[in-house]
């Protein structure tokens, strides 16, 4: 056995050495502080030390998750990048875009055709924060012939890192494409001057930023990654799960998804990669509607990898909203939470000026809060970082975000904040709508685009529980409005989404749902499908006469519509019955000089001209005509419609050119009052035909009805009882005239 060596160790200040013998590990912990610093009680509480920086396990490959195995589209930007690459050097190349939208997976094959097509040498630097950035480019460095001790100085802050970094890369002696990935902070890039052009090579930069004044520099080329075209989110989904279904399946999953690459991948990975389950792509298209996000995915990652949260379509955009949060911003997540409550399609920033005028209870409660103030530096937030974009439609202003990142951070929200979020969402919704009665055709197309909102807001309330009598309501009035506006099956649509949500929260009795039910009728009746119409309303006016009561205004709209319905069936007794009973109620509950009741004359007119009641019909119209402008002005709808009653009556006593010239008054009022493109523009076309035919002139009387015809057969179908009726009249006029032959 032998001796062991004898060891002298020496401790000054508040060091100390231990001595030992043998075969073992020895770790010193040393601790120095300033006199009087030291804890009194307790024991020593040493924060770690700074991690090193260490350099990335390779600046050669790109150090990425799953690339697709072909890039669909991209067609455009990769000849571009292309010419870059193949170019003399000297290019800066930005690509920006929202999360999620594919701009690593150009930049990747961008990165491996210039390494194997132009002889290029790759390098690939994480730029999303500072510290993966500067490990990153001092790597670059080393790649360039950087020394050892270069390296170290540049590492150590005893020489300025980038341009060490530059001077290597600017003398390479192969010229290069450098990819900075990721580069959602441009500080992390301006700051340290790590962004330069160099003659020796191409740079390439991934960001979500789309606006920083660093894409803006001299040289610099930026160009926006959006979704990809339906066919080749199609496609993309075929690439990874040939199998999973048909193409028109993949292409219903790609819809759904809104084509974004990111989800486009994970979904087409969950579907080649069950073990379990065999989903097709239809079983996967229904169980997104009740799943979304959370079942995209499960297509991720199964292990923690490093940068897992830029692979999920629930968590890569919560990476900006975090830095926004961080950068002073945090109402930029609020305020993209209340966009989630709407629906992917634009929206009108008229919808969110209430809320930066403090027009709006309840935001101050929101976590974080919404200040008025705070509004529009939120919104340019997320413009921004791309996680919203600024579009024009139908000559409006409007804000729009993705579908699947909205879905994503609605389901994120805590209960008690979506109840806050829905109340404030419906409240903007309505303090966007006209006043009643007021509603201007440019209104009214400004309220069609709020119509995807509310239904969007129904079908959150209604997955959450948050569905109330207050938003039922205003989705039953947007509903009329859009039916005003003449898009009628749109506006089917919202009625039978707000009476079917109503029945479903509400009960089928409570007074929302009665509305709302009774609001399908007058859609159905301008679609002219009026049994349908008939078998909705008739059970619609018995509940409201049981629960409302028969005098109540609600159950006489009921009535109103369902005579009008009964009327296109030919029901002319029951018709004028109701609708008596609607007059005298309107009357009494309304006043002889309200909107509702003048317009329930002009409707008791047109019935009594269906019965070939003519007697004294002139002189009532035209007490009508009197009692409207007086009224309610010379240009309302419902005067330009007792108007359209006297002309009739003119047009039956043989006063063909009187009723002519009053029909083109009309003509003009409808066109002022809906809009030249207006379907019911083309009711009144066919009476100056009418007219035109009486008096004679056949060829002008042939014309209108030919326009009436084709113009209805192209808005409301071949099948529409008014087109048959356009067609048929069409006929007769081009049918020799009477008396000749």
């Amino acid at each position: 056995m032998s001796v062991p060596t004898p060891m002298e160790g020496r401790a000054s200040g508040s060091a100390r050495v231990y001595q030992t013998g043998g075969d073992q590990y020895i770790e010193e912990h040393v601790h120095h502080y300033a006199p009087g610093s030291a804890p009194l009680f307790g024991r020593h509480l040493v924060a770690p030390a700074e991690p090193r920086r260490a350099a990335p396990d390779s600046v050669r490959l790109p150090l990425v998750g799953r690339a697709p195995g072909v890039l669909r589209d991209r067609t455009d930007i990769m000849e571009h990048l292309r010419t870059a690459v193949a170019g003399p050097g000297g290019d800066i190349q930005v690509l920006h875009g929202m999360g999620g939208c594919g701009k690593t997976a150009v930049a990747h094959a961008l990165f491996t055709e210039a390494v194997r097509d132009h002889g290029r040498v790759g390098l690939w630097v994480n730029a999303s924060e500072r510290v993966s950035l500067r490990a990153g480019m001092l790597a670059v460095a080393g790649d360039r012939g950087a020394t050892g001790g270069e390296l170290a100085a540049a590492a150590g802050g005893r020489r300025a890192a980038a341009d060490l970094v530059w001077h290597y890369l600017d003398h390479s002696a192969e010229p290069w494409l450098l990819v900075l990935d990721n580069a959602d902070d441009p500080a992390v890039l301006e700051e340290g001057a790590w962004l330069r052009a160099s003659p020796s090579g191409t740079v390439l930069v991934t960001t979500r930023h789309a606006t920083s004044p660093l894409w803006r520099a001299p040289g610099l080329s930026s160009h926006r990654i959006g979704v990809l075209p339906l066919e080749d989110a199609t496609l993309v989904l075929r690439d990874l799960a040939p199998e999973a279904g048909t193409p028109e399946s993949a292409r219903k999953v790609a819809r759904r998804l809104g084509c974004l690459p990111l989800a486009l991948t994970l979904a087409g990975a969950h579907l080649a990669h069950q073990l379990l389950e065999s989903w097709t792509m239809d079983e996967y298209d229904r169980r997104l509607g009740e799943e979304s996000t959370s079942l995209v995915d499960r297509g991720g990652p199964v292990t923690g990898a490093a940068g897992q949260s830029r692979r999920l379509v629930g968590r890569t955009w919560q990476l900006s909203l975090d830095t926004l949060a961080e950068g002073g911003l945090p109402e930029a997540t609020a305020l993209l939470r209340l966009l989630s409550f709407w629906a992917a399609d634009p929206v009108p920033l008229s919808l969110l000026m209430p809320a930066a005028q403090g027009r709006v209870d309840g935001l101050d409660a929101l976590d974080p809060p919404l200040a008025p103030d705070r509004v529009e530096p939120a919104l340019r937030a997320l413009l921004d970082h791309s996680l919203a974009d600024l579009v024009e439609t139908d000559g409006h202003r409007c804000v729009k975000a993705h579908g699947v990142l909205l879905d994503s951070v609605a389901a994120g929200v805590s209960d008690a904040q979506r109840t806050l979020l829905a109340g404030a969402a419906a409240r903007l919704l309505r303090a966007a709508l006209p006043p009643e009665g007021a509603a201007s055709p440019e209104a009214r197309s400004q309220v069609r685009l709020l119509a995807p909102h509310v239904t969007g807001l129904l079908h959150r309330s209604h997955r959450h529980g948050l569905v109330t009598a207050d938003s039922v309501r205003i989705a039953s009035r947007v509903a009329r409005l859009v039916y005003e506006a003449g898009d009628w099956t749109a506006a089917l649509a919202l009625a039978s989404t707000a009476a079917r949500t109503a029945a479903e929260h509400l009960g089928d009795e409570d007074p929302a749902t009665i509305e709302a039910r009774s609001g399908q009728g007058p859609v159905l009746f301008r679609l002219g499908r009026y049994a349908e119409a008939a078998r909705l309303l008739r059970p619609v006016h018995r509940d409201a006469l049981r629960v409302l009561g028969p005098h109540d205004v609600r159950t006489l709209d009921a009535a109103y519509e369902l005579q009008r319905v009964l009327h296109r069936l030919g029901d002319l007794e029951e018709a004028r019955t109701l609708l008596e009973t609607v007059l005298d109620g309107r009357r009494d509950a309304l006043g002889h000089d309200h909107v509702a009741t003048l317009k329930t004359r002009c409707e008791m007119l047109e019935l009594r001209s269906a019965r070939n009641e003519f007697d004294h019909y002139v002189p009532a119209a035209e007490e009508l005509v009197g009692d409207c402008e007086r009224r309610l002005g010379p240009e309302h709808l419902v005067t330009v419609w007792a108007r359209d009653a006297l002309a009739r009556g003119l047009l039956r006593s043989g006063r063909g050119a009187e009723a002519e010239d009053l029909f083109r008054r009309v003509l003009a009022g409808q066109r002022a009052g809906y809009g030249d493109d207006h379907p019911l523009v083309l009711g009144v076309l066919i009476q100056v035909s009418r007219a035109q035919y009486a008096q004679g002139k056949w060829p002008e009387a042939a014309e209108s009805a030919r326009e009436v015809a084709e113009q209805r057969a192209a808005i409301l179908g071949e099948d529409h009882p008014e087109t048959v009726a356009a067609r048929a009249w069409y006929a007769e006029v081009r049918a020799e005239p009477p008396g000749q032959g």
